[in-house]
């Protein structure tokens, strides 16, 4: 299921200016959003989304190297206070993913420093 206003271009370019305003949208106001829409959210930007195997009713949100989560219920109205913690949830992935890159690119450029002073 689709969240209005979001649109499948086939290349995920409409979906992630969506997922974009709809982060502004969740700062804006935290009532009234439905778990797709988090889903969808999450989806676009580097946060991952399960639901617990036994029977749990509640979808978890986390991100690789961040240590919050942000339980949402699946079933029943979200809470504000959970809608409040997604964005900053979002942005502290956003920022592990920014560190990892510039990691892994100055462990290419030393490799590459490293293999060419080896060869001479």
């Amino acid at each position: 299921m689709r969240a209005a206003g979001f649109v499948d271009t086939g290349c995920g370019i409409t979906s992630c200016v969506a997922a974009g305003k709809t982060l502004q949208k969740m700062l804006e106001s935290q009532a009234g959003w439905r778990i797709e829409e988090l889903q969808m959210a999450a989806e676009a930007n580097l946060v991952e989304w399960r639901r617990p195997g036994r029977g749990g009713s509640d979808v978890i949100f986390s991100a690789p190297g961040v240590r919050e989560i942000v339980p949402a219920p699946a079933r029943r109205p979200i809470k504000p206070v959970y809608i409040k913690q997604f964005p900053a949830l979002v942005d502290a992935a956003r920022e592990v993913g920014d560190h990892e890159s510039t990691f892994e690119s100055r462990i290419g450029r030393i490799s590459v420093y490293s293999s060419a002073t080896i060869s001479r």
